[in-house]
This record gives structure tokens, sequence and C-alpha cells, in this order.
């Protein structure tokens, strides 16, 4: 087998064989020359997940291509949030750059040459801080590039470097200043909005929810830090359902997305601004954000929405 990528790839894994071993493929058709490995400790009291957990950890160490292979395995359950940043701090304290695959996120495999010349493209760019494999827009066929810049981030396949995530702060210490001063109108001036991220982030600063990945997506606003977003989907998440931490319902819209090749090399963007089509697209159809109604910069946003996703999302611009 050869190698198709030179850029090391972080595996997050806990206790799901099935899903564990889908990802697993695809990560050995892309061949990485060096995996890293983190999985958290069983929880008390479930039964069989101690086993389980077991037969995980073989299967994403069961390497047969030349790679160099570094374990993370926790004896202890640290919960999502704590169990998963501090695995992504390890695999940065180690490597400037790289992918981060959980375990139910099957990527294609163009994922990994997107992921390998965006991060060298924008290595040293601070102004873009997350590379995503996601994209949920309805269509972008008319888009004339490979990719978008974006407010939002989508962890179901990414990649950064170390001199992103070293702006995560799981204490969130700048968070009641970021709303003190109301800096979400710097992203969007929805009534809807500011209620719908404020009560999200409410929820982490005061760990009533144990996730890690709004902490990060604070980090990144708080930095004013873009995310490059593909215009067709590359990475699908097959973990929908009763076994999954968060995401429970197998009905969801965002579930077993088709996943698709993008072009390589890509064509990429004339201008470094975010586009407000999409995120106002997302905003709307992935989190159920309406917009304020009568409102002005609600029914731009609707039209921006209706116009893009029928035009193939051609705007380019800030909202």
């Amino acid at each position: 087998m050869s190698v198709l990528t030179k850029v090391p790839v972080l595996f997050l894994v806990f206790n799901r064989p099935e899903t564990t071993a889908r990802v697993m493929e695809a990560i050995r058709a892309a061949g990485p020359e060096r995996l890293y490995v983190a999985a958290d400790g069983p929880r008390d009291g479930k039964a069989g997940e101690a086993e389980h957990c077991a037969d995980v950890r073989r299967i994403a160490t069961r390497v047969d291509w030349p790679c160099q292979v570094r374990t993370l395995f926790r004896e202890c359950n640290l919960g999502c949030r704590q169990a998963v940043s501090s695995a992504i701090t390890w695999f940065f304290e180690q490597e400037p750059e790289g992918i981060i695959l959980e375990d139910d996120c099957v990527p294609s495999q163009s994922f990994f040459p997107y992921c390998a010349e965006l991060l060298a493209r924008y290595r040293d760019d601070e102004r873009i801080m997350f590379i995503t494999g996601c994209n949920f827009q309805q269509n972008m066929n008319g888009y004339p590039y490979s990719y978008y810049f974006s407010k939002y981030h989508h962890v179901w396949g990414w990649a950064t470097w170390r001199r992103a995530w070293r702006f995560y702060d799981d204490t969130m210490k700048f968070y009641p200043e970021y709303v003190d001063h109301n800096f979400f109108k710097s992203l969007s001036c929805s009534r809807g909005f500011f209620n719908y991220w404020k009560g999200a982030f409410d929820a982490v600063y005061h760990r009533t929810l144990d996730t890690w990945d709004y902490v990060w997506l604070f980090s990144c606003w708080a930095n004013s830090g873009l995310t490059c977003t593909p215009r067709v989907n590359l990475v699908s998440n097959i973990g929908f359902g009763p076994n999954a931490t968060h995401t429970h319902d197998n009905k969801s819209n965002s579930s077993n997305l088709p996943r698709t090749d993008i072009e390589i090399p890509l064509k990429h963007p004339s201008l470094i601004v975010r586009n407000a089509a999409a995120d106002a697209h997302e905003t709307e159809y992935v989190f159920n954000i309406r917009s304020d109604p009568g409102s002005s910069t609600g029914s731009l946003l609707s039209r921006l929405v209706k116009r893009g996703v029928r035009g193939g999302l051609r705007l380019i611009g800030t909202s």
C-alpha cells in the first residue's frame, strides 16, 4: 500500500467497535505515516463497556501499513469534554498540524488531500483556525470554488494547527466579557441567534453540558477565526442512535449524509471573506434558528438564503 497522506491523524475512539471499524477502513486506505489513537476509559456501572472499549482499542491500532502508532488510553472515564480536549492537546504537543477523526465519522478518500492542501496553504494565516470536511448546504453546484469561509465549524472530520488549538480555553474565561459587550452582534444581529448560542455557551461555561466542541467554537469566535468548508460533503456521521453520547436522533437530517469526493488540486477562493449566504443557510436549516419576525436583518438573511441556495451560493460577503 502506498502512503497517500503524510499528515498525521488523531483517531478518537471509545466504545463502539462497529463504527470504529468503518472509520478505520478509511484511515487504512489513506495510509497516514503517523497515527495517534486516544480512548477514554469505560464508565463505572456500564455492563460490558470495558470489553467494548478493549475491542475498540484493538481495532483502532490494527495497522498493516508502514505507520508509527502512538496511543493515549485512559484507565478511568474522564467524560467527553475532558477526554477529547486533552487528547487533542496531547496530539498537538507532538505535531504542529493534523487531522482529527472520531469513531463515527467516515471520510471520503479526498478528505485527506483536501485537508493536507489547506493545512499547507493556511499554515501561517492566523485568520484561518479550522478546516472541516462537512457541508450541510442544499446545493452549491453553481459555486465556483472548492470551499468557502464560514463562522461555523463542524467536528465530524476536521483539521487544524497547533497555533490555532492554543486558543482552546476550557475555562472560557473571556465568555462573560463576550456577553457583556454582546459580541454576538459581530456575527449576527438576530435575537434568535443570540438566544440560541448564549444558551449553548452558558451550558458549557457552567458545566451543565459535558462537551468540548462548543468550547472550541467559542474559542474560535472569540479570536475571529474562520473555517474552511468544502463545497461538497466529505464526511458521513454514522453514529446517530441510542448508543451515541449526544447524537441520539437517528432520524436527524444530519445523520448518514452521503459523502463524495472533491477535485484535487483545489480551486481556492479569490477573497478570504466569510460567505454570508452559506452561514445564513446553516443558521436556519442546521441549527433551526429562525429569522426574527419583521426585522430588516431577518428579511435580508431570508433573501440571502433563498437566493444563495437556488443560485449555488455565489454570494460572498459578510452579514
